[in-house]
């Protein structure tokens, strides 16, 4: 048994040095920056109560694939996804070697997440680009009235809200913080190009950390008041905040910040360590 998980992990360690894998992984950043600067055009059109269509990634993915050769671009996007949920698989398994103890517990476990989102985002992209009938927030209302159903399911849709809370938490500490310059090869920028990256990176993050704190917010408050209509994902995040004062504003600072984090993802495209 010990023989056939040394093999199995130096078969991972060959896979997640593959070059192919890191191109792909790299061009799965430009696609994942792509995405976010949809999503932040989506957020601003709210915001302005110019559009109709859902301000999250489904939504995103449509207004990519009515782009000029949107069709093609959106599947590269997928491919790209795969590749990154590939590599985070492979960190999950065999990576953080840097790291010691419950630190390296916890960075693969956030790899496996990663694993997860990158692999739920590719297909999205891939039934948007097909024409199958794609909406988050309708599917995540269906999500939280199946759980709701359930004699213990407020006070699971609860912790859930609460998780996702915390998770907004995190990302705003780790964007403030900067703790994401670990994972770049600051080393290879110059003093501007590490400027820039830092101030998107942070802007970014702190961004996604507000967002993913009210789509928390609303999950929480689907369980209390059990009605799964509360909780819609980024779309219904974002439309909450447009109806509340002060919301539009705030609303294109977000816009802002995902435009930000879009940029960022360029960056690490060429700067990240993969």
């Amino acid at each position: 048994m010990s023989s056939l998980a040394r093999s199995a992990r130096r078969t991972a360690g060959r896979a997640r040095h593959s070059t192919p894998l890191v191109d792909l992984t790299r061009g799965g950043f430009i696609g994942y920056g792509l995405l976010h600067l949809a999503v932040a055009w989506l957020a601003l059109q709210i915001a302005l109560g110019h559009t109709t269509e859902e301000g999250d990634q489904s939504g995103a993915f449509q207004i990519l694939l009515r782009q000029p050769f949107g069709r093609p671009l959106v599947i590269i996007v997928v491919v790209g996804l795969v590749a990154m949920a590939v590599w985070q698989l492979l960190e999950a398994a065999i990576g953080h070697r840097d790291e010691r103890g419950t630190h390296r517990v916890f960075e693969r476990l956030a790899s496996l997440a990663r694993t997860v989102i990158y692999g739920a985002l590719a297909w999205t992209a891939w039934k948007v680009q097909s024409g199958a009938p794609t909406s988050s927030a309708a599917q995540q209302k269906v999500a939280t009235a199946g759980v709701l159903a359930h004699p213990s399911g407020r006070t699971l849709v609860a912790v859930a809200g609460l998780a996702v809370i915390a998770v907004g938490a995190g990302l705003t500490v780790y964007g403030a913080r900067r703790s994401f310059e670990k994972r770049l090869r600051l080393a290879q920028m110059s003093g501007r190009t590490r400027h820039t990256a830092t101030r998107l990176g942070q802007v970014g993050y702190i961004a996604k950390g507000l967002a993913f704190a009210i789509v928390g917010i609303l999950l929480f408050s689907a369980a209390v008041k059990n009605d799964p209509a509360r909780s819609a994902g980024l779309d219904g995040a974002l439309r909450t905040l447009a109806g509340h004062p002060f919301g539009k504003l705030l609303l294109i600072a977000i816009a802002a910040g995902f435009a930000a984090f879009g940029v960022y993802c360029f960056f690490q495209s060429k700067y990240r360590k993969v």
